[in-house]
This record gives structure tokens, C-alpha cells and sequence, in this order.
């Protein structure tokens, strides 16, 4: 088991694993983390599809191209849920308010899903497992991955998370100096050396892509990501939201 320090400063995003199965005890370790989860007003408001479905697996493969969706060993889903509670509140006669159709609601419901998935991201890497968040199951298909899944009203999709024993080991990509992640007290606004920052940051994503072990790119870091912005502005999220009756008004 490795400790805090190790799990935290040493993650990377494996895509490809070993056949072999995580064992029962290891899955109960991450379950565990999962579930004591920090959640808003302790409301819990998420579920986890957890996948050992090779067909499933590949069926979600064929439609996002990710390959790391048919060579995990485990396949966790994390979705905002409200339906736990609105079953409940129905059976003992309760008003539920239509909190899905406030921005508050969605944001809430996916807080908690994420806070969940790096709760298993940690207890995987502790645990010696690799890992990926794998967030194009969220947009691939929303209405197709919804369906296969069998979700009900009041839940959606939030991120998935591959999981196995490691067969690569991928190199640390370099994040953003603390400079440009911790502000004290009040946002930073010296724009002219945060830029400057940021120039030096794209330039060492550069570098990084151009000499990483497993294939080498061109890519630097903020016109790579732009080019999903716009990729991603093609998505009709919020169409399928109310599909799952996330009916947002404010």
C-alpha cells in the first residue's frame, strides 16, 4: 500500500492494463473510500455504475474510440443521483422540490460525483491500480450511454474511471506552477506576469509532448485545449439533462 504522499504526487493516467483481475479486497478498499465520500449536506447525491461487463465494456468502447475502456479490469461510472432520494421522499409522502431544475441542483449532484470518483482515484493508487478519469462518456452519447445503463430519471452520467493493474507507466505530465493555481485571499490580477507564466507553461507542455515516452506530439497546452472547447461546443448537454429531468430554469 503506498502512502498519502506517493498516491497523490505520483498519479498518472494509465490506458493500458494487465489481464489479471483487482482483487475482492482491494474493491471493497476503494468502495469503502467511495462511500465516505464528503457530499453536500451529507445528501450522498450520487450512485456508481460499477462495470466487470466485457461486453458492456466494449459496447462503451465502440462508441468513444477509448481504448482503456475494453482493457480495464473494472469500469466505475459516476453519476449524479437524485432518484435515491426522490423514491424516498415519494414512499413517506414528502414534497420534493424541483431542485434539478436550478443550476445549484446539477452543480451539486456532479460536486459530489467527482468528489467520489478522486476518492477511488487515490484508494486505486494506493492500492498499486492504475487509473483513468474518462470524461467522453458523458458526451460521446449521452442518450445511448443512458440507455445501456438503464439509468432512470433524476441521474446522469457525471465521469468514468477505468481502473487495473498497470501494463505502462505513463510520464508525470507537468501541471500549472502554484503560482498560477493558489491565490491569497483574493484572485490575482496582475494579468501581464500571469501571462508570462502562463507563456513559460505552455512552452514546457511543448517540450513535454515532444519527448514523452509512448508517443510524441506538437501539442502545447492552450491551443490543444481550445481546440476542445470547440470541439465541445457542438454538445447538447443540456438537452439531454432534461431528458433525465434536469429541467434547468435558474
Amino acid at each position: 500500500m503506498l502512502d498519502v504522499k506517493e498516491s497523490l504526487l505520483g498519479r498518472t493516467s494509465v490506458r493500458r492494463y494487465e489481464r489479471e483481475a483487482i482483487p475482492a479486497e482491494t474493491m471493497d478498499f476503494i468502495y469503502k473510500a467511495v462511500e465516505n465520500t464528503p457530499t453536500s449536506y451529507n445528501g450522498q447525491q450520487f450512485s456508481v455504475i460499477d462495470i466487470d461487463d466485457q461486453q458492456l465494456k466494449e459496447t462503451l468502447y465502440e462508441l468513444t474510440g477509448q481504448k482503456q475502456l475494453k482493457t480495464c479490469n473494472r469500469l466505475l461510472i459516476f453519476c449524479s443521483d437524485y432518484n435515491k432520494i426522490t423514491m424516498l421522499a415519494r414512499r413517506k409522502g414528502l414534497d420534493v422540490p424541483h431542485f434539478t431544475d436550478t443550476m445549484d441542483g446539477v452543480t451539486i449532484g456532479i460536486i459530489d460525483a467527482s468528489l467520489a470518483m478522486m476518492s477511488a482515484v487515490v484508494a486505486a493508487q494506493a492500492s498499486g491500480l492504475g487509473s483513468n478519469c474518462i470524461g467522453y462518456l458523458r458526451t460521446v452519447d449521452p442518450a445511448k450511454v443512458a440507455e445501456l445503463l438503464k439509468l432512470p430519471k433524476g441521474v446522469f452520467v457525471v465521469c468514468g474511471l477505468a481502473l487495473g493493474v498497470p501494463r505502462e507507466h505513463p510520464d508525470l505530465k507537468p501541471k500549472q506552477p502554484s503560482s498560477l493555481v493558489f491565490h491569497r485571499n483574493a484572485y490575482r490580477h496582475d494579468d501581464e506576469a500571469m501571462v508570462a507564466e502562463l507563456e513559460a507553461y505552455d512552452e514546457v507542455v511543448k517540450q513535454y509532448n515532444r519527448t514523452r515516452a509512448g508517443g510524441t506530439t506538437e501539442n502545447d497546452w492552450v491551443a490543444h485545449i481550445l481546440e476542445y472547447y470547440d470541439h465541445a461546443m457542438h454538445y447538447r448537454i443540456l438537452d439531454y439533462l432534461r431528458d433525465q429531468g434536469y429541467d434547468v430554469k435558474r
